[in-house]
């Protein structure tokens, strides 16, 4: 087919799709969308006039002709053009351009000091002709890594399956990030009439009568199901146990009725920390409380995105709330307990209005009395509490 043709052909295919033909055919064919549209228009004109009345309408452009294209008409074009768009990879440290963002404007006005002839919209067409996108950051690496780490990720694999298979429970925690109580932004968008966007603090000062929610999360991984306990003090190792012995009496222990042991994944640092001193004083006290053996599991450092609760709980009540202030702690308690997927996740909240003194000493002498005992592998990440006989 000559150019009118396959015009006339690539047009009539479009407008047969409907709604979004002109993008399918383009990407389908690699022809233009404005060679499409053109199209469109010369079969409207068809439908007005004789196809033979009109001339110059069935001129048709001989092979090779028309305008030539930059990077033929400019040799050094395309390699200018990488050199600013990558001057580290292309050899030129002292790019003009490397420390400023790389826009198609700002790329095509320092293209034309360097004498080439250009518009942003062709700096834009060159780009994608070379394989540039636009592309944002992608959080892959976790820095320097623990030797032991893989065979930690194992362990811990290992264990939870054991106890799923027996029946134990097995739930993963951690602190969600800290929210300001009141009408302050928050990321993301939800639906609302056009041109009325919820009215919100300029500033992120926190208001002292509101407050911050602290949000601590308990994710059952054999059953799909989150505990959040919504504190309103500090983050403490006696708030991270409070919040897990909350989630056994409401809920662990209902469903859960002839368990004799809990395994707790967690991150190594923070209030559950494995250093923590308070953390290991409150599970003793909290295994003496239940009568269950709790086994300890920390994920090794720089590897807490890998924690279950956070892909598989919080995101999601992230998500729920999103671009809706949090305008008391009502409300938050009310998002998150309303958040659900359709893979089954449910959440339970709850607020938790107590004090958590955040200087509270932990003496030699207590630690000495806990019955715990570290496991042959990694015995600071992996450890066992056993209820303590009381009189």
């Amino acid at each position: 087919m000559d150019e009118r043709v396959t015009r006339l052909w690539a047009a009539s295919e479009a407008k047969a799709l409907g709604r979004g033909g002109v993008a399918a055919v383009t990407e389908a064919t690699g022809i233009l969308g404005k060679r499409i549209w053109n199209g469109m228009r010369d079969l409207a004109d068809l439908k007005l006039e004789p196809p033979s009345e009109p001339a110059h309408k069935q001129r048709v452009r001989r092979p090779g002709a028309g305008r030539k294209r930059a990077t033929e008409k400019d040799a050094t074009l395309r390699s200018d053009l990488e050199s600013l768009v990558e001057p580290v990879t292309r050899g030129d440290p002292e790019s003009p351009l490397r420390w400023t963002c790389k826009s198609v404007r700002k790329l095509a006005a320092e293209l034309r000091t360097m004498g080439h002839a250009i518009s942003r919209q062709t700096v834009d067409d060159l780009l994608r002709e070379l394989g540039y996108s636009l592309q944002g950051t992608r959080k892959v690496r976790e820095g320097t890594q623990h030797p032991d780490r893989d065979e930690q990720f194992g362990h811990i694999n290992a264990q939870a399956r054991s106890f799923l298979r027996a029946g134990e429970p097995v739930i993963s925690v951690d602190t969600k990030k800290k929210e300001l109580v009141g009408d302050f932004a928050n990321a993301g968008k939800e639906w609302r009439p056009a041109g009325d966007p919820e009215p919100v603090r300029v500033h992120d000062f926190i208001d002292e009568r509101l407050g911050k929610a602290i949000p601590y999360g308990v994710y059952d991984i054999g059953r799909n199901e989150g505990w959040v306990n919504v504190g309103i003090d500090h983050d403490t190792a006696e708030f991270a146990v409070e919040s897990i012995r909350r989630w056994w009496r409401r809920m662990g222990r209902r469903v859960y009725p002839d368990a004799s042991r809990l395994l707790i994944t967690a991150d190594c640092g923070g209030s559950n920390g494995y250093r923590t001193r308070l953390w290991k004083l409150e599970l003793q006290r909290f295994a003496d409380e239940s009568a269950l053996e709790i086994s300890v599991a920390h994920y090794p450092p720089g590897t807490s995105k890998w924690n279950k609760i956070e892909h598989r709980m919080f995101c999601h009540i992230t998500q729920n709330w999103r671009g809706r202030p949090l305008e008391s702690l009502e409300a938050v308690v009310s998002l998150i307990g309303a958040t659900t997927t359709q893979t089954g996740l449910r959440i339970r909240a709850a607020l938790d209005r107590n004090d958590y003194d955040s200087q509270v000493k932990v003496s030699d002498d207590q630690i000495a009395n806990l019955c715990v005992w570290p496991n042959h592998f990694h015995g600071d990440w992996n450890y066992t509490f056993y209820p303590r006989l009381t009189s």
